[in-house]
């Protein structure tokens, strides 16, 4: 290829753009973000009654069939804040691909053909997995995390007051949401790690190399994110250290498939 000749596969989108078309634009896709977290919230906080009660069908399940299983809530404000934060929490997930697009539709006149490609799956795979990390905490860890819990219950007797868990309302959904954001957000980790392999930021030896302390940091950010009890702790640190070694699994098919393309080129 001479000098003078172009790629097409690396022709940009658009040409090049002023800078005020550019503010135009960013102020319209934040305008369209904006107004979609603002619907979403608005529904969220119709169903919020209904979703709080998806939210703690897991207690509801186990402890079924017991009497007297409650859930209180001390102040005034409690029940009402509690349904602004169940608002949010479904704002912030419906609306987050809509988000993502016009982030998306922002960046990609900016990037050339073959970097646009290369970005859709990663742009697809990030709420499958951010799903996949919420279905486990529902399904899996907050069941298990509760029936650890409700085991510090006992009846009284003997002189001995009964020792009753009646969780309050805004702590519970403030716990449930931490812990499906934390799941969410680990199970990223293979799109950040493969991007970062992909534009040579790390290689697949450097990640072998720091396998050790990529183990520590797991069980680190697991016991600052879940609470205080081994179960949710090992079930967060776990799925961490094995999206991690497909991570480099798949970092390794990158390095494998450049040094291919490389060698077709010639020298």
């Amino acid at each position: 290829m001479t000098d003078g000749a172009r790629d097409p596969e690396d022709e940009l989108e658009g040409g090049k753009m002023p800078l005020l078309e550019h503010l135009m634009e960013l102020r319209q896709r934040l305008v369209i973000s904006f107004a979609a977290f603002i619907l979403c919230f608005l529904v969220g906080y119709w169903l919020a009654e209904p979703i709080f009660t998806f939210l703690v069908q897991p207690l509801a399940d186990i402890t079924a069939g017991q009497q007297g299983r409650r859930m209180i809530y001390t102040a005034l404000h409690e029940a009402f804040f509690t349904y602004i934060k169940v608002g949010f929490f479904f704002a912030a997930c419906v609306s987050f691909p809509i988000v993502s697009m016009q982030l998306w539709m922002f960046i990609a006149p900016g990037l050339y053909k073959h970097e646009r490609r290369a970005a859709v799956p990663f742009m697809a795979a990030t709420p499958i997995l951010f799903t996949l990390g919420a279905a486990m905490v529902y399904y899996v860890v907050v069941p298990l995390a509760w029936k650890f819990f409700l085991g510090f219950e006992h009846p009284g007797g003997n002189g001995d007051l009964p020792l009753v868990l009646e969780p309050k309302v805004d702590q519970y959904l403030s716990l449930v949401m931490r812990l499906i954001f934390a799941f969410g957000v680990a199970f990223e980790l293979p799109v950040l790690i493969v991007l970062m392999a992909k534009v040579g930021i790390v290689s697949v030896e450097g990640l072998r190399a720091k396998r050790k302390y990529a183990i520590v940091v797991a069980f680190i950010a697991a016991a600052i994110l879940t609470p205080p009890d081994v179960i949710s702790q090992v079930m967060l640190a776990v799925p961490i250290i094995i999206l991690y070694e497909i991570s480099i699994l798949c970092a390794r098919m990158i390095e494998k498939k450049r040094e291919e393309e490389q060698a077709a080129e010639g020298p």
